[in-house]
């Protein structure tokens, strides 16, 4: 019998609220569920039902109204460098080169590295991103796909334990995409990450995870928890198989049933989420932000 992994991140019980101009807004209610070492795990849901909250409970910027959030068995109290975060947005500074972007972490009291190791570790991870040849370029200069490769070649130079990634390809095209979920799995490969990503895309959930947490509509709650039968390493010839695409099509209609439900909400919300039902029947990604 094989022992399941260890539970690095564990959610129990949690709620949360906010203040708003209505009065307490309810974002996340009474939710529980594990995330295991080494796991990959997509969480995704209607857009704006509290998905990036939860995110930001892992990343320490956000504390639960009720219920806890636990690290190794021990409350999150902030950020941490055992956690790195990349975002939608680029995320890298354009004042520094390629080659000093990925250095400004190494250079920060949590992750000071000497001179001669951060200058191994910089040059590693551009060979790794393919941005050897882009050192001393500005990312003005480089495309959407490779501001992204610097991106994670910055959050992987410091070696977090912990990729916590809030809808990091949305803004890339499907090529430039594709190809960075590729390039995704094969450092993880190499690396050995737990990792933690928002998405709204369901083919990009089960091509990357080993489960896939889908939430409800706000105040949103576990729906179900799906464990994605495909092994690793992964080609881009699994979204061509009869399981992937049954497994789409069961994913998708939970996804799509709670947009409709948080259509139904008498909330501000509710144009875009009816809008982002018909994107999702055509196979695209929602146009809102979680």
């Amino acid at each position: 019998m094989t022992t399941a992994a260890p539970v690095r991140i564990a959610f129990d019980h949690v709620s949360v609220e906010f203040a708003s101009a209505r009065g307490t807004m309810r974002v996340v209610d009474d939710v529980t569920y594990d995330i295991r070492d080494g796991e990959f795990v997509s969480i995704i849901g209607p857009s704006g039902c509290g998905k990036t909250t939860m995110m930001n409970i892992v990343a320490g910027f956000v504390q639960p109204t009720s219920g806890s959030v636990l690290l190794d068995g021990a409350p999150i109290k902030g950020p941490g460098p055992d956690r790195g975060v990349m975002f939608q947005e680029y995320g890298v500074f354009p004042w520094l080169s390629v080659r000093d972007n990925i250095a400004f972490g190494l250079k920060l009291a949590a992750n000071r590295t000497p001179e001669a190791a951060r200058d191994e570790i910089v040059n590693r991870y551009m060979r790794l991103m393919g941005l050897a040849d882009f050192a001393d370029a500005w990312p003005k200069t480089l495309s959407g796909g490779m501001r992204q490769r610097l991106a994670l070649a910055r959050a992987y130079a410091v070696r977090p334990q912990f990729l916590l990634m809030d809808e990091p390809f949305g803004a890339l095209d499907a090529q430039t995409r594709s190809a960075m979920q590729d390039l995704l799995l094969e450092v993880l490969a190499a690396e050995g990450k737990t990792v933690m990503l928002i998405t709204h895309s369901v083919e990009e959930a089960i091509y990357l995870s080993s489960r896939i947490i889908v939430m409800s509509a706000r105040p949103t709650r576990v729906r179900e928890i799906i464990d994605v039968p495909f092994p690793y390493p992964r080609q881009e010839a699994l979204h061509e198989t009869r399981e992937f695409n049954e497994l789409r099509s069961h994913v998708r209609e939970l996804v799509m049933l709670e947009y409709a439900a948080q259509a139904r909400q008498t909330t501000p919300a509710a144009p875009r989420a009816a809008d982002d039902i018909g994107r999702i029947r055509r196979g695209k990604p929602p146009g809102g932000a979680s």
